[in-house]
């Protein structure tokens, strides 16, 4: 689980709680991450009933995240209700350090607060006020620029839990892919995480991305588990 508290606490929804079985998430408009259930263990029809009720009390459509094996039962009975298989996400951990190559003189910068180009630039990709907020809640964190080619490159967001760096929004602009950007946005990510004593970095990426899946495995990632959700029918 130390990977998932990584997400929890990296990506935080507005509010956590228990209720039996369940952790229940308040996301508040940031997406399915900050606003799923997850279950610690067997959940039964009067459990997920349970689950359904919490989530439309405030006002949030019924969405579980299924994390491996485990779950494999409450992912059969939610498919049973109708509920829709959605975003099949690949969590990758390195296999070789992402520090071992200095990066070039004004290529890649950590900040924090985000510049108003990188709030630009994560809007573009659908990253709005609820996701930057989301960013916010969370304890220690960063920002990352790239500049590429003289003018902003990509933007991504890390932080830290434990000793594990989380980097969440990854985003390259369309005309700046394919020529190293996003690498650069990670090995920003690492030497930031490593001077605030992280021993890991990790991301998350939707297995359907072809192109950026090929990319953390070309950087030395290694896929180490997947998740997905299960939705509400409208």
């Amino acid at each position: 689980m130390t990977l998932f508290d990584a997400i929890d606490h990296t990506w935080p929804a507005a509010r956590r709680w228990q209720n039996g079985v369940w952790t229940l998430r308040e996301g508040q408009g940031g997406g399915q991450r900050v606003s799923a259930a997850t279950a610690s263990g067997p959940a039964s029809d009067g459990d997920i009933d349970t689950a359904e009720a919490e989530m439309r009390a405030i006002g949030q459509t019924p969405i579980f995240q299924m994390r491996g094996a485990d779950d494999a039962a409450l992912d059969t009975a939610l498919a049973n209700r109708g509920y829709e298989k959605r975003d099949a996400t690949n969590i990758y951990t390195p296999i070789a350090t992402l520090t071992d190559t200095p990066i070039p003189r004004v290529t890649a910068f950590a900040i924090w607060e985000p510049l108003a180009i990188m709030n630009d630039l994560w809007a573009q990709s659908g990253i709005g006020p609820e996701r930057l907020a989301v960013m916010a809640r969370a304890e220690t964190k960063t920002a990352v620029l790239a500049r590429w080619n003289e003018k902003p490159g990509g933007v991504a967001f890390a932080a830290l839990h434990n000793d594990i760096c989380m980097v969440h929004a990854v985003e390259v602009l369309p005309h700046q892919r394919r020529q190293g950007v996003a690498g650069w946005i990670m090995r920003r990510a690492a030497f930031w995480a490593r001077s605030h004593g992280a021993r890991h970095i990790s991301v998350l990426c939707v297995a359907d991305n072809t192109a950026a899946n090929g990319l953390y495995r070309a950087l030395g990632f290694e896929q180490v588990g997947q998740y997905h959700y299960r939705r509400a029918p409208a």
